[in-house]
């Protein structure tokens, strides 16, 4: 699951009676989501309008806000998706049984270039596209950001504490401080090959950080 694959959607309880002629609720919700995901990763929040999306998504303005109250609530949601989306992706790297901690960094890093790839390098990280616009955006997606930024710290400082574990990465390192220098790196290499059209950051960034963690045993 690449990147910027599009992720199913989320369920959403409805906040109104679902509209006359719509099409069926679970398909509609998953087509905004779908959109959402696909114009924000690529544009970003700001320059797009619920026009935009529920053109694209091929859906009526009514179902929209049958889940929906307005679009900073559906901005939330799409967090909220690409969270859960995220989570599978890391468990797709993370949890591979089949290769030390270290090397399932590097299963990550390559998925994500594989997925940048896919759609030419113009679509980012949602989370990363979001938080360079924060200051024109509700206040409570800064909330939101943050926590997922988190999480993902979190998951990638127990992969390090495991390569610890069993001699990859030297115990000098303190994981937790490890783990937000690579997520601070990696969302500005993925803003960078987004601007250049292509992997090169990506390549410096992963090549630079792991010369900073190998062990001498390595060397």
């Amino acid at each position: 699951m690449p990147l910027t694959d599009i992720p199913p959607s989320v369920p959403q309880k409805p906040r109104r009676g679902r509209p006359r002629g719509a099409p069926d609720a679970s398909l509609a919700h998953q087509s905004l989501i779908r959109a959402g995901l696909e114009h924000l990763t690529e544009k970003g929040y700001s320059s797009v309008g619920v026009d935009e999306i529920l053109k694209a998504a091929r859906v009526p303005k009514g179902s929209f806000y049958h889940y929906f109250r307005n679009k900073a609530d559906f901005g939330l949601a799409l967090i909220e998706a690409y969270d859960t989306y995220f989570a599978r992706l890391l468990d797709q790297a993370f949890l591979d049984g089949s290769l030390a901690p270290l090397a399932r960094l590097r299963l990550f890093t390559r998925m994500a270039e594989e997925g940048m790839a896919r759609h030419g390098f113009r679509r980012g990280c949602l989370v990363g596209n979001l938080g360079q616009e924060m200051g024109a955006l509700p206040d409570d997606f800064r909330a939101a950001l943050i926590g997922v930024l988190e999480t993902w710290q979190r998951r990638t400082a127990q992969l390090f504490r495991e390569a610890q574990a069993c001699g990859e990465l030297s115990a000098d390192h303190d994981p937790d401080a490890l783990a937000e220098a690579f997520w601070i790196g990696w969302e500005g290499a993925i803003l960078r090959a987004k601007l250049e059209l292509r992997p090169d950051p990506l390549h410096s960034f992963t090549r630079t950080f792991g010369r900073h963690f190998v062990t001498r045993t390595q060397e």
